[in-house]
C-alpha cells in the first residue's frame, strides 16, 4: 500500500506552495512587514517583538519557507558563507563548526564547507571555488593565511594581522597560567610537554606563552621532555584515529627520552588521550604516576577512566562569534574588529593529582 501523504505538508491547498502574501494574511499584516521580520533586517528591531513572535508562528505554522533564490537576485547577495577548514573530526574543527552552524541557520544564512587538509595548494583552489559560487565571506578555522582572501574574513584562532580578517582567539597566556599553576598547587616541577603541529594556527602563540609563564614559575622547559607534534598522516586526511595513534606514539617516545616527569602538558585533548594509553601500557598509572592536562575539553574528555583535566576553549561560542563577527560586517551593522579573545576555563577531572615522591 503506498504511503498517505498529509495534504497539509506543502501548505494550504494540496501542492500549493506558501507565499509570503499567505503568511502576511493570516496575521493581517502587510508582506513588507512580514518580510523584514521573516529576513532578519536590521529595520525589525522597530517591530514590536510580540508581533515578530507571532509572524515566526504564523510561518511556521503555515510551514512557508523563504524564497532565497528570489531574495538573492532582488539584493544581489547570495546569503552565503564558505568555510575553510583542515579537516572534520570529534575534536576542534567539529566543537567550532557547532558554533558556527547554529549563528549562520539561525540568521537565514547558507554555508559551504572545504577541508584543505593544511595543503596550501587546496587552500588557494577552495577559497577561489568558493568565491566563484558567489559566498559573501570567509569563516577561518585553525587556517593560517599570510594575505587576504579578497573578501571578509574571520579566522578561529588566527594570530596574523591582515587587513580585512577579524582573529576570534583564546587568551593563550591565561590558559597556560590555569594549567601550570594547578600542576604546581598538587607539587609538580617536572613537567613534560607536547608542542602544537607546525601547521596549526595555535601552536607558536601558546608555545609562547608556555615558554613564558614557566620561566615565571620557575619551571624549566627541558628539551628531552619537549616533544611537538607532526600531524603526519598515512593518507590524505588526518584522521581522527591518526590524531589519537599520534598522542600514544608520541607518549612512547617521551618515555623512551626521559621518565624524569611527573606530568604532561599537551597540546590537545587527542594528543594527551592517546599518551595516556601509552603511559598504561608502559606499567604507569594516571594520576598516580604521571598527571595528564590537555586542551579544548572536546566530548570523550569526561567520559574517560580517569576523566581528562584540561583546558577549556569555549569552541561553540568562538565559532559562533566567528558568525556573528562576519554577519554583522555583511549586513554593513558595523566593521569587522581586529581581534576578539575569549577566556578559557580549567576544567578539573581525575587525570591530575599530588606528584608523587621520587
Amino acid at each position: 500500500m503506498a504511503p498517505t501523504r498529509n495534504p497539509a505538508s506543502r501548505g494550504p491547498g494540496r501542492g500549493k506552495a506558501v507565499t509570503l502574501k499567505m503568511v502576511a494574511a493570516s496575521v493581517n499584516l502587510s508582506p513588507a512587514t512580514v518580510s523584514i521580520v521573516l529576513n532578519r533586517s536590521p529595520v525589525a528591531k522597530s517591530i514590536p517583538q510580540e508581533t515578530q513572535q507571532r509572524i515566526f508562528e504564523a510561518a511556521a505554522t503555515l510551514q512557508y519557507r523563504p524564497n532565497y533564490l528570489a531574495r538573492s537576485l532582488r539584493s544581489r547577495r547570495s546569503f552565503s558563507v564558505g568555510v575553510l577548514v583542515p579537516e572534520i573530526s570529534e575534536g576542534y574543527a567539529a566543537g567550532v563548526m557547532s558554533g558556527v552552524e547554529g549563528h549562520l541557520l539561525d540568521e537565514g544564512y547558507f554555508y559551504l564547507v572545504a577541508s584543505h587538509r593544511s595543503r596550501a595548494d587546496l587552500l588557494e583552489e577552495y577559497s577561489a571555488l568558493l568565491q566563484d559560487r558567489l559566498v559573501e565571506g570567509f569563516i577561518l578555522i585553525n587556517t593560517p593565511i599570510e594575505r587576504a582572501l579578497g573578501l571578509p574574513a574571520v579566522s578561529v584562532s588566527g594570530h596574523q594581522p591582515i587587513d580585512g580578517v577579524t582573529n576570534v582567539v583564546i587568551d593563550h597566556d591565561k590558559a597556560v597560567a590555569l594549567a601550570l599553576d594547578h600542576l604546581i598547587a598538587l607539587g609538580h616541577r617536572r613537567v613534560a610537554f607536547f608542542k602544537g603541529h607546525p601547521g596549526s594556527a595555535d601552536t607558536e602563540d601558546r608555545w609562547r606563552a608556555i615558554l613564558a609563564g614557566a620561566a615565571q614559575r620557575d619551571i624549566e622547559v627541558r628539551p628531552e621532555l619537549t616533544l611537538q607534534l607532526s600531524g603526519e598522516t598515512t593518507g590524505e586526511i588526518f584522521s581522527p584515529l591518526e590524531a589519537y595513534q599520534e598522542g600514544y606514539s608520541f607518549g612512547q617516545k617521551l618515555l623512551a627520552q626521559s621518565r624524569d616527569f611527573t606530568a604532561l602538558f599537551a597540546f590537545n585533548d587527542v594528543s594527551a588521550i592517546g599518551a595516556m594509553r601509552a603511559f598504561f601500557d608502559a606499567g604507569l598509572t594516571v594520576p598516580d604516576d604521571v598527571s595528564v592536562v590537555g586542551f579544548d575539553d572536546i566530548q570523550s574528555a569526561a567520559f574517560l577512566n580517569p576523566s581528562l583535566t584540561t583546558v577549556r576553549q569555549p569552541l561553540r561560542e568562538m565559532g559562533r562569534l566567528a558568525g556573528q563577527c562576519l554577519l554583522q560586517h555583511l549586513g554593513q551593522q558595523k566593521s569587522l574588529p581586529e581581534m576578539v579573545t575569549v577566556d578559557p576555563e580549567l576544567v578539573v577531572r581525575k587525570s591530575t593529582g599530588p606528584a608523587p615522591e621520587r
